[in-house]
């Protein structure tokens, strides 16, 4: 169920009986010569309607612009401060759970936007509004992401070309898959990322001349198609569960047993 085209009546009936909303999100950013500023948007968006088509949850419109500055030399590139993001994702998360949703799994795309995700997930569920968790499309697959590439690369790489392959092949510039690969990083261990044990790069533009990491010559509509339904599966079973579970085992445990000055 697409939120944005049912009507109020139709959504009062859907909280009336459910309460798990899923949310997209992506970024509008650099992906290389040869995938499109929308990548991350549309894999998660594609996927979240996949799994809520299956199993009738409701999704949300996706988020298109998040914590992507990081990919500013690119032209093209948007992104929001992360506090703001937070701030946004957190607002819209509260208007959900005052219709009656207390579930929220934010579908991601963006590596950037994790970790901010995480952070609203963590303050809705401690003053128990919601319980909202981040759920990455290639974490839930990895061995399966490992298994087909050879070197995946952590952005633009071929598992997201391969996605967008198979969710809008006409968006894929294939006559740029060399020029991507020899102008990037096929290997991330080759960047030199790390110092000593310190983390020594800030953005993208740091490591890769034209933006990206791996071998999208390995990328087929073929493989896109595995790896969506492989992701797909996941999240189903990853709704399904949250569902299930009774709100109460969502929410925080209580303080240990004596509280401090409760013996006073």
């Amino acid at each position: 169920m697409y939120l944005a085209h049912q009507t109020w009546p139709e959504l009062g009936d859907y909280v009336a009986e459910e309460s798990v909303a899923v949310v997209p999100l992506g970024s509008t950013e650099q992906h290389g010569p040869h995938l499109p500023l929308a990548t991350d948007y549309l894999i998660a968006e594609a996927l979240a309607k996949e799994a809520t088509d299956r199993t009738g949850f409701l999704c949300t419109p996706p988020v298109r612009i998040a914590v992507s500055e990081h990919h500013r030399q690119f032209h093209g590139t948007m992104w929001v401060e992360p506090e703001v993001f937070r701030d946004y994702v957190e607002s819209f998360s509260r208007n959900l759970a005052y219709h009656g949703i207390d579930r929220i799994v934010y579908v991601n795309a963006h590596g950037g936007n994790a970790q901010h995700l995480r952070e609203v997930g963590r303050r809705l569920r401690r003053d128990e509004t919601a319980f909202a968790v981040e759920w990455m499309w290639d974490e839930s697959i990895p061995d399966l992401v490992s298994e087909i590439f050879e070197h995946n690369g952590p952005h633009g790489g071929p598992k997201e070309t391969a996605m967008v392959m198979h969710i809008a092949e006409e968006l894929v510039r294939a006559d740029r898959l060399e020029a991507a690969r020899d102008g990037g990083i096929v290997d991330f261990a080759d960047a030199d990322a790390r110092q000593f044990g310190s983390r020594t790069f800030y953005d993208s533009a740091d490591n890769s001349e034209n933006g990206v990491f791996g071998d999208q010559t390995d990328a087929t509509p073929e493989t896109g198609e595995e790896l969506f339904e492989a992701a797909s599966g996941q999240l189903v079973h990853l709704l399904e569960w949250i569902d299930a579970q009774p709100f109460a085992d969502l929410m925080p445990e209580p303080h240990v047993d004596p509280q401090p000055g409760s013996q006073r």
